[in-house]
């Protein structure tokens, strides 16, 4: 794909570059739109990394389009390219939620902003949830604010899959409780209204909620990995992960403790990764 300077005439401006995906600014049928090409992996085999990638192409546009249909709020699909490996997607005017709380531990916190957006995203979580959806990636970066009707938007369905199992939703859950402590911990406890809204918003809160009170998805380094420390990195990754279920689910400390099922999750972990 072209990059070209002129985004008016559906030609597209890069605007930033992860490990799996460009995301351009572009337009589309008149309307601004944003452009995301999944670009090849060059270690891989031709044959496999396009099988790979338009698997995962189809992925997101289907959990995106799922998303839509349980009342969550996402950017319209307006195009899939199977050939060039692009999603096009409506482009959603407004600051992330990021930004939002960035913006409050500066400056502090409007109460009444505050309790709207955690409230906006305990909703959509657990319609994600009670639909059988997991995010994959619930950081406030894939929150958007939508300019006019400050509505939450949630973006970047690239790691999402369905499942209807409380780990996988605890884990959803504990990827945002991490984020939101590195990033907006001046901001006080944002989760535990989050968590508040979520338990209305879900019919099935109680058992991802004790799931991930009980800590049987993750370890703290300093506590669950005492008598095996060179495991705490290499079972918070996988913890993070769809795939702490591979090897059967974790529940109890001693599970974690195991070196032998430390390096099966580990071994796992390494070829989604490689894939």
């Amino acid at each position: 794909m072209e990059t070209k300077k002129d985004a008016q005439e559906g030609s597209l401006i890069l605007l930033k570059q992860g490990a799996e995906a460009r995301v351009f600014e572009s337009s589309f049928v008149g309307r601004k739109s944003i452009v995301k090409e999944r670009f090849s992996k060059k270690y891989r085999h031709p044959t496999l990394d396009s099988k790979i990638t338009v698997k995962r192409l189809n992925a997101e546009a289907r959990c995106m389009t799922k998303a839509r249909r349980l009342g969550v709020s996402t950017p319209a699909l307006y195009f899939v390219d199977s050939v060039l490996y692009t999603l096009t997607i409506e482009y959603v005017e407004g600051p992330s939620v990021k930004d939002v709380l960035l913006e409050f531990g500066l400056h502090g916190v409007v109460e009444e902003k505050m309790d709207d957006i955690t409230r906006q995203i305990g909703n959509a979580i657990g319609k994600l949830h009670d639909g059988g959806l997991i995010h994959g990636d619930l950081t406030t970066s894939n929150m958007l604010i939508q300019n006019g009707t400050n509505k939450l938007v949630l973006i970047d369905f690239g790691l999402s899959f369905t499942s209807t199992l409380p780990e996988d939703k605890a884990v959803d859950l504990y990827v945002l409780e991490r984020a939101l402590l590195s990033m907006h911990s001046s901001c006080g406890n944002v989760m535990d209204k989050i968590l508040a809204a979520y338990r209305k918003s879900s019919k099935q809160w109680s058992s991802t909620l004790n799931k991930l009170a009980q800590g049987t998805i993750y370890a703290t380094c300093d506590k669950e990995v005492e008598s095996a420390p060179w495991l705490g990195d290499c079972y918070t990754s996988l913890a993070h992960h769809p795939l702490h279920l591979a090897a059967g689910k974790v529940t109890s400390t001693h599970d974690i403790r195991s070196p032998v099922i430390a390096w099966v999750r580990l071994i796992l972990n390494f070829v989604y990764v490689i894939l």
